[in-house]
């Protein structure tokens, strides 16, 4: 399974290169699309700012939506209509909703370890229960407008943690942050990319 990262300028992408390839993924790191065609997947990641990863997402990577997508935290929220992170900017709006900021009546920004609650039946759950942590580092959350979840994180406010739409796969945690469960995860995407 050839699976390309996208590289956005955020975050740390040689872990989550390292992770996949531990489960068997074969990476790429890729700084514009024409070097993606011929790659089976795609990893959207990022930590950061909103701003700065649509601007790099719409500039370097336009067409390449038709293929199975991995959106990582920040990469999660970019293919939800908008965010009001710095501003309102316009996100990739693949998925119906906003990303909006965490409540004040919790610690901001939401990092470290915390459960997952499963909502419906996935193969990409495989191995995973309600309960199991996973690890966070963000301030702002994905408000659904449509039933897409497969599971929820509790923190202040019930925020989607994976969701699931047709060629798209989102989750809030890093996975390859999250130890065993994150590398559980992992295989499982690149297993459900054979569907």
């Amino acid at each position: 399974m050839k699976v390309a990262i996208l590289d956005l300028g955020l975050g740390n992408l040689l872990s989550i290169k390292r992770g996949l390839e531990r489960v068997g993924g074969e990476v790429l790191l890729a700084t514009k699309e024409e070097e993606i065609h011929s790659v089976d997947a795609i990893i959207i990641p990022g930590v950061g700012a909103f701003r700065d990863g649509i601007i790099a997402l719409k500039r370097n990577f336009r067409n390449i939506f038709d293929k199975p997508i991995l959106g990582i935290c920040l990469g999660m929220q970019l293919l939800l209509d908008r965010s009001y992170e710095g501003g309102v900017y316009e996100g990739m709006g693949f998925i119906r909703g906003e990303v909006i900021k965490l409540p004040s009546t919790v610690k901001i920004p939401h990092m470290g370890w915390n459960d997952i609650i499963i909502l419906r039946e996935s193969s990409l759950l495989e191995g995973i229960k309600t309960g199991d942590y996973f690890y966070f580092v963000h301030s702002y959350y994905c408000k659904l407008m449509e039933d897409i979840s497969i599971a929820i994180t509790d923190y202040g406010v019930k925020f989607p943690s994976i969701i699931e739409k047709n060629n798209f796969i989102g989750v809030q945690f890093h996975p390859e942050k999250s130890g065993k469960k994150g590398l559980i995860f992992l295989k499982n995407f690149l297993r459900w990319c054979k569907k």
